[in-house]
């Protein structure tokens, strides 16, 4: 089976690209598995390609390279088929729609994953009728933007699955009710770790992910200060990265200066590896208003340590075992959160039996029986052959038509707003 994920950029670092690693590399050892970036701006990827996977680019923007095309007159156009509404669309282009269009129509794959909903519109519409292709959802459906969740409405129709990384969300999908496309609710995975699992004896609590307002840690910040007023011993470590601004860096300083923790709480910046720091801890937290999946929650469980995560839609409350591995909190509020903290902080045995459990029960997500689930998914499609785009020239003919008067009618949308917003201004 040749498989071949379209990706944005392979070339960072995400939690996208490194489930589609992590699924690639699996899938590799029986398949042959391509990985497909549409954008290319370093010369070596941030995470390794998986050793048996083949990684290529379609748009060369390295500004030292000889293929550089961030000068084609065509880049400074904007794209007609990725869609508007995607957030990334103002990467996207008219040379984007060329490249990514010639690809896929040319592609001999028995199977095409996209990756994201502005590249999932061109895997539906331009794969040639032979393939199947698949749509991978990795936020929500009801995070989207109106305008998003009405284009994944019409252009979703041509694929032949969905999958998301939660079964919440792919009630959601299957709501939409597109006749023939098949919706699988499948985890992220993540591998097993290859340091030590912690003994719960560090009087640490880590918490990871990107420093942005979405993530609370104004939330944890203040839980850990009623965690501190007990145990002064403890610790809080935040790791991960914001925006370039430094804004909510600055402001998660000031509110541990203004709590008196600045010997307690600590931003640690990037960790990459991530596994050596959970270890050293005992508690994870997260109090995120909104989780897509919760990658950071199951690294680490992984790695040995109980859970107290905001009970946010969609993501924790499929992960996180409510009183069995980790602590489930309502999202937003501080004390509940401490108390939950405060709970494993104060109880050895409880905290080194959840860690035990969380150790044990986050072995569903290895990458083996990730992959297999996706294997066994492609595998049922290609024996069922391609859905609605091999029902026959006219009916797909009139699909397109449909799908450029839509595309023309959003346009036209779009300049009218602009005229108005420039008239009012």
């Amino acid at each position: 089976m040749h498989v071949v994920f379209l990706i944005h950029n392979a070339y960072g670092i995400g939690g996208t690209i490194r489930a589609t690693y992590n699924l690639a590399s699996v899938l590799s050892e029986q398949h042959d598995v391509e990985i497909v970036s549409v954008f290319r701006h370093r010369d070596v990827p941030v995470m390794d390609v998986p050793a048996h996977v083949r990684l290529t680019h379609l748009v060369d923007l390295r500004a030292a390279s000889a293929d550089f095309e961030g000068d084609d007159p065509r880049h400074a156009e904007p794209a007609r088929i990725f869609p508007r509404a995607d957030g990334r669309h103002r990467q996207y282009s008219r040379l984007t729609d060329a490249r990514i269009g010639r690809f896929l129509a040319r592609l001999e794959a028995d199977v095409v994953v996209g990756t994201r909903p502005g590249l999932n519109a061109h895997v539906a519409r331009q794969t040639r009728a032979a393939g199947i292709r698949v749509g991978q959802e990795h936020l929500t459906f009801s995070g989207h933007g109106f305008r998003l969740r009405h284009e994944i409405r019409h252009r979703y129709r041509l694929l032949d699955a969905i999958t998301t990384v939660s079964e919440s969300d792919a009630r959601s999908y299957r709501r939409l009710d597109f006749p023939g496309v098949r919706v699988e609710a499948i985890p992220n995975s993540v591998p097993r770790v290859s340091v030590e699992p912690a003994d719960g004896s560090g009087k640490v609590i880590v918490a990871a992910g990107r420093l942005i307002p979405l993530k609370r840690y104004d939330i944890l910040v203040k839980a850990f200060a009623e965690v501190v007023r007990e145990h002064p011993d403890w610790q809080l470590r935040i790791f991960g990265e914001g925006d370039t601004t430094g804004n909510e860096r600055d402001s998660l300083t000031g509110l541990i200066g203004e709590l008196g923790l600045e010997q307690h709480a600590h931003l640690m910046g990037k960790a990459d590896p991530l596994e050596p720091e959970w270890v050293k801890g005992s508690i994870a937290a997260s109090a995120s208003d909104r989780e897509s999946f919760g990658m950071t929650i199951v690294e680490a469980m992984r790695c040995g340590l109980p859970v107290v995560s905001t009970d946010c839609p969609v993501g924790p409350r499929e992960i996180v075992r409510d009183g069995a591995d980790g602590f489930l909190v309502p999202a937003g509020r501080a004390g509940d959160m401490a108390a939950a903290l405060l709970r494993l902080v104060g109880d050895d045995r409880l905290r080194r039996r959840m860690g035990e459990a969380a150790l044990r029960n986050s072995a569903r997500f290895d990458p083996s029986l990730v992959a297999e689930r996706h294997q066994d998914l492609y595998q049922d499609l290609l024996r069922r052959g391609p859905g609605r785009r091999s029902l026959g020239f006219r009916r797909n003919a009139g699909f397109h038509v449909r799908t450029r008067a839509f595309d023309a009618a959003h346009a036209a949308r779009s300049t009218a707003r602009a005229v108005v917003s420039q008239l009012s201004s």
